[in-house]
């Protein structure tokens, strides 16, 4: 995997686009990005939480935030406002799901509270002792990004915070061309089962050796010395997981976006061919017909489109299905 040259493979991808179709599928990119790494959490963020965590993905490539006071800034910013940390957490967290009334199913034991602070440093020196070395920038993202959300030093917004080192780490070794948004918690949501293994690598032989008690509020209480457990991890499932991940993101997320700027101008183009619309017009109509399988329902055409006639409808319609392969 290490031989493969993934930027350059990027590069490929969008040398094939012309500039300015690339500048306008950034914003589509980031907004992918955004959506993919709430959903993946089955959260369904505000139109504010989800601007600002755009305008964390836009900063990646700017500025190292393998520090505890970002990380902490990062956290405030894509939580809700009540449950954002001013430290690390001091109450001992878990993984888990209701099975029934007062029974949980627990699939992650977090380290102690008493742990975090020991933990973070080693994983800040790590990022550390990787950036100023030679060891490729998929194995530096993987085991700085996995490595925390395997600490799991916050209340809430882990994995969120998880997806979005892997962007920071990717860039700030110029794995990634500069300017280019890489939506790679895309590719996480549309293959779970990978991501999941990925996950489960560590936390299954993990719950074989803690020891913990939970009692009728599901507050856990974790017996023993656990911190080394955390500590020493051996990270190459998480590793190989990235380097397929990024590879699916090239080859299938970048281009399935690109591809689709690309029909929708060839499409507008046709429409306008045929009737001169205004552009909001088009893009409503664009969008309509592509979530009915290419045919405008007779309800919207009664809404947003009564004036057009039987034969500029049916041409219209046949454009967007050629356009999109409907």
């Amino acid at each position: 995997m290490e031989q493969i040259d993934l930027r350059k493979q990027c590069e490929e991808v969008v040398c094939a686009y012309p500039p300015e179709l690339l500048r306008r599928a950034l914003s589509y990119l980031y907004n992918k990005e955004t959506k993919s790494s709430f959903e993946i959490e089955h959260v369904k963020p505000s139109p504010s939480r989800t601007e600002k965590f755009t305008g964390l993905l836009e900063m990646a490539e700017h500025k190292d935030f393998c520090e505890k006071t970002l990380l902490l800034d990062v956290q405030n910013h894509i939580v809700d406002p009540r449950f954002q940390d001013t430290d690390y957490r001091t109450s001992q967290s878990y993984v888990g799901q209701a099975i029934s009334y007062q029974k949980q199913l627990v699939y992650y034991v977090c380290p102690k509270p008493d742990d975090l602070a020991d933990l973070m440093d080693g994983l800040l020196t790590l990022h550390r002792t990787l950036y100023e070395g030679s060891v490729p920038a998929i194995i530096h993202a993987a085991a700085v990004s996995y490595g925390f959300v395997f600490i799991h030093p916050f209340e809430d917004g882990n994995g969120r915070i998880h997806r979005f080192l892997i962007h920071n780490i990717l860039s700030l070794r110029g794995a990634i061309p500069r300017g280019l948004m890489f939506p790679v918690s895309a590719a996480m949501l549309k293959n779970p089962d990978l991501y999941d293994h990925s996950l489960e690598m560590f936390s299954t032989p993990l719950m074989r050796l803690i020891e913990y008690e939970l009692d009728d509020l599901g507050q856990m209480t974790v017996s023993g010395e656990t911190g080394h457990w955390y500590r020493y991890i051996d990270m190459t499932a998480q590793v190989e997981a990235l380097f397929d991940f990024v590879k699916i993101t090239i080859e299938n997320e970048l281009v399935e976006e690109l591809d689709f700027l690309t029909n929708y101008d060839k499409t507008k183009q046709t429409i306008q061919g045929i009737v001169d619309m205004p552009d909001r017009l088009i893009d409503l109509f664009i969008q309509l017909c592509l979530q009915n399988n290419g045919r405008l329902s007779a309800r919207k055409r009664d809404s947003y489109f009564k004036l057009l006639t039987d034969e500029e409808l049916a041409n219209m319609e046949e454009a967007v299905r050629t356009g999109y392969g409907r």
